[in-house]
């Protein structure tokens, strides 16, 4: 858990200092998707840019 909080800390500390309540919980949403991306690859949970494209194709529909 200590990780998750530095983590949330370096996000937090690395804003500059005006930013707002909400700039900072967008930075800590994206910071979380990345490591949610990072995780989905490392267990191979990925998708082939082909597969993507046709499901994109799908939606439009």
């Amino acid at each position: 858990m200590l990780a998750v909080k530095e983590g949330m800390t370096k996000v937090i500390y690395d804003q500059p200092e005006d930013s707002t309540y909400d700039e900072i919980l967008r930075e800590l949403a994206f910071a979380r998707m990345i490591d949610r991306g990072l995780e989905d690859s490392r267990a191979g949970n990925i998708l082939s840019n082909k597969e993507m494209e046709h499901r994109i194709r799908i939606w439009q529909k």
